[in-house]
């Protein structure tokens, strides 16, 4: 009896040893693998709008601001972003926070808005010596964590397709995805999101683009309608903050103002400011 209890004391103590170092290994290697990711895919700016078809790691902070034609506007700080993580080869972890949504209308009432993380995985790219291409699918899952209706009435899975391709300074990315209720969904609806960028790198740093945005509604209050925005934009990417080669710590920021362009419309014009670190 005393022997077994040695040998399984011997064994506890071998595998926390083991985990222990495999622990320490994984974050050891940490930037090695965003390192190597980014390598294999094309360096093109994230857009303002537009998810990217790349795999990217950085904090991101932006804020919206609408206009609509009764009059009314509404601010968003922090428009449901917040940190994106490469912690496996060609994997993306994003954690979005609640935004902060204020009105300037008393029939409605400022909160703040809904929690929401995503899967992300490349599984074809290639650096603009290997093609200059990318594509990727990626799972966001939204909670109703909103308050005073600033966010959704029922959880929401959102399946996303993001493919790119680059001709020189030039590419075009494109993305289709769902907003997928997890109930309700005769009430709520579903809603087919469809968004596409053009990109043009001017020098080093400067991104000059134009993006078609648009929602198809299916079911809900707004069924059988579309609401499509264009947004010319321009994004500064990347500012490098040391001069090590090897160091990834760079500022990124820009902006963009949708256009309504639909019939159907939440909101005639909406600017767009974003910022992002990488690291």
């Amino acid at each position: 009896m005393r022997l077994l209890i040695l040998i399984v004391l011997f064994m506890a103590e071998a595998l926390c040893g083991s985990m222990s170092v495999a622990q320490k290994n994984f974050f050891a290697q940490w930037q090695d693998r965003v390192r190597k990711t980014s390598s294999q895919q094309p360096g093109w700016a994230v857009p303002v709008v537009t998810p990217s078809s790349g795999i990217v790691q950085l904090a991101r902070v932006d804020v919206l601001h609408q206009w609509a034609s009764t009059g009314s506007s509404t601010w968003n700080y922090g428009n449901s972003k917040g940190f994106n993580f490469i912690p496996y080869y060609r994997t993306e972890i994003d954690v979005n926070l609640p935004p902060y949504v204020q009105h300037n209308s008393p029939k409605a009432a400022d909160g703040a808005g809904d929690f929401s993380m995503v899967l992300k995985y490349r599984p074809f790219a290639g650096n603009a010596e290997g093609g200059n291409y990318s594509t990727a699918f990626q799972i966001a899952a939204t909670g109703a964590t909103g308050s005073y209706k600033n966010g959704t009435a029922r959880a929401t899975i959102n399946p996303t397709l993001i493919v790119g391709k680059g001709f020189g300074r030039f590419d075009i990315q494109s993305s289709l995805g769902g907003t997928l209720p997890v109930g309700s969904v005769h009430a709520i609806g579903r809603t087919i999101v469809w968004n596409t960028v053009a990109q043009y790198q001017v020098g080093k740093i400067f991104w000059p683009e134009i993006e078609v945005n648009s929602n198809f509604y299916h079911l809900g209050p707004n069924d059988g309608k579309n609401q499509t925005f264009i947004t010319p934009g321009l994004m500064v990417s990347r500012i490098k903050l040391r001069r090590d080669p090897t160091d990834r710590l760079g500022l990124v920021f820009g902006g963009g103002m949708q256009i309504a362009t639909s019939t159907f419309h939440a909101y005639n014009h909406g600017l767009v400011l974003t910022g992002r670190l990488t690291f």
